[in-house]
């Protein structure tokens, strides 16, 4: 469950994405563009090996599109290794006294990008680099990170499009290459993150906004999620195309007004219809003590009319495979079906309250559930203790809850 009042949506699946492009585009979104200037002039160390550095904002148009395109060069006393850029990186995350999420977001990064050249050769953490060991790979890590820290993105839930990665050949420091570069797909595939080929010869993802898309990205969808959108910023890459403005589109939105929480959960089913009551009964309880947050059982007819049973289980994503393999072992069931599904639900809290009935004391607990506004809109006392109680008490079960829920309901209107 989480709670967010911001969405972001990364558009990439038109024309790729780059690190110039993202940040321009968070520049056009309205980033502070003296702070991240001056974030990326503070890169002129002579520590880090850059001087005279340089940096271009400017409006551009792509194909009758006006989008923001922000270019840094410098003078380089010598190329970077590997285990440099990430110490330069971090260094400056760290100088510029950014937030903690925006330090391990620059972090995250550098380490994707020279991770996935270390894969690629033999050791990248002593060997220099050469594109990524440029000016611009660290002034676009710090600029998004600044940029994003300024738009107050970080706490915002991050949706992202199949990213395009283009096509045909094209020439870099190892020679001739097809799209997309093997630095860029070896970002993609370790994130799982879905790509989709053109719509032109030409590179349009590099390594820098590939691992900038997988360390922001929460959900990746074709389609954008129901939200209320309020801005739009265009970041402009190096190209003009004739096939399509060659743009990367950031939207920020809020998510449409609801007083119920949502969160995501994946349902597994399963038909049975030759295992016995005491096979079945086994499974429940194997099931929820693996992590299911429930468990049903749907009466059916299945073939020849024989009587079964759906069993049906709700769960998180992360415990799907494990139940479903409990599933398979301990019912025999061939297969397993798999729903991902999103419910609204209401926030829940466990506290404890203390009563006196008669001379006995006792401490029970009672789950609260409330709305994204805070509103109380149950109170339930956990039954066993309150069975416990009423033993005790020889009180009617009923008169129990009645006593602790108001008991509750009183604490928590003095909070």
């Amino acid at each position: 469950m989480s709670e967010f009042d911001k969405i972001l949506v990364i558009d990439c699946q038109a024309a790729g994405i780059s690190g110039d492009m993202f940040l321009g585009a968070l520049i056009d979104l309205g980033a502070d563009v003296n702070k991240v200037t001056s974030a990326i002039k503070s890169l002129e160390k002579r520590d880090y090996g850059y001087k005279n550095i340089k940096i271009d904002v400017r409006q551009v148009m792509r194909k009758e599109f006006r989008a923001t395109k922000i270019d840094v060069t410098a003078e380089s006393v010598f190329r970077k290794a590997g285990s440099e850029l990430v110490e330069i990186v971090e260094k400056s995350a760290k100088n510029l006294k950014l937030s903690e999420k925006a330090q391990q977001f620059a972090s995250n990064v550098i380490r994707t990008l020279v991770n996935s050249e270390a894969k690629l050769h033999a050791d990248a953490s002593d060997a220099h680099l050469h594109e990524v060991g440029l000016v611009d790979t660290p002034a676009e890590i710090v600029g998004t990170a600044v940029a994003m820290d300024d738009l107050q993105l970080f706490n915002a839930k991050i949706y992202a499009t199949p990213a395009s990665v283009g096509g045909g050949l094209f020439k870099f420091s190892h020679g001739i290459l097809s799209s997309p570069a093997p630095a860029t797909l070896e970002i993609l595939t370790s994130k799982n993150f879905p790509i989709k080929g053109g719509p032109v010869k030409s590179e349009l993802a590099t390594p820098t906004g590939a691992s900038i898309l997988v360390n922001l990205t929460d959900e990746v969808s074709p389609f954008y999620p129901e939200m209320t959108p309020l801005k739009v910023g265009y970041g402009a890459g190096n190209k003009d195309f004739k096939e399509m403005p060659n743009v990367l589109r950031l939207t920020v939105g809020k998510p449409l007004e609801n007083w119920l929480l949502t969160d995501e959960i994946v349902i597994l089913e399963t038909n049975l219809d030759d295992v016995t009551g005491e096979i079945i009964g086994h499974s429940v309880d194997r099931l929820l003590q693996e992590g299911a947050k429930d468990v049903s059982l749907i009466p059916i007819f299945t073939k020849k009319n024989r009587p079964g049973q759906i069993l049906k289980i709700v769960t998180d994503q992360k415990n799907a495979k494990l139940l479903s393999q409990v599933i398979i072992e301990e019912t025999g069931t061939l297969g397993v079906r798999m729903y991902p599904c999103k419910r609204h639900i209401l926030s829940r809290e466990l506290f404890s309250v203390n009563v006196q009935i008669d001379d006995v004391k006792a401490s029970v607990k009672v789950k609260v559930a409330k709305d994204r506004n805070g509103k109380i809109i149950q109170i339930k006392p956990e039954y066993d203790d309150v069975k416990r109680l009423a033993d005790k008490t020889g009180k009617p079960l009923r008169e129990i809850t009645e006593l602790v829920t108001m008991r509750a309901r009183e604490i928590l209107l003095r909070k």
